[in-house]
């Protein structure tokens, strides 16, 4: 199992309509075949700068592959991610043990 989790500060205003379309837009990645255990999440911690997160399974590698890879997932880095959020850390992670 895969573990994929991004944590990520938008360009927009807090509380705006922008923000709202932003994370709206996010959930649709639920669709691509093999996100399972799909959230998204408020930062609530003051140690941080960030201020949302999304975090995803996949069964393994080859599900993340193909989810990495999937036209959707494509479309909305390239037409949302990249334009509006202004900062990220991404971290994928296994089980182990």
């Amino acid at each position: 199992m895969i573990r994929h989790t991004v944590t990520f500060r938008l360009k927009h205003p807090t509380g705006s309509a922008a923000e709202t379309d932003f994370l709206k837009a996010a959930c649709t990645l639920t669709s691509i075949p093999g996100v399972r255990k799909f959230e998204c999440l408020r930062q609530t911690s003051p140690k941080s700068n960030f201020t949302f997160g999304l975090s995803m399974e996949f069964d393994d590698a080859a599900a993340y592959a193909a989810y990495s890879a999937h036209p959707e997932h494509d479309a909305f880095v390239q037409q949302r991610w990249i334009p509006e959020v202004l900062e990220f850390l991404e971290l994928d992670y296994e089980v182990i043990g």
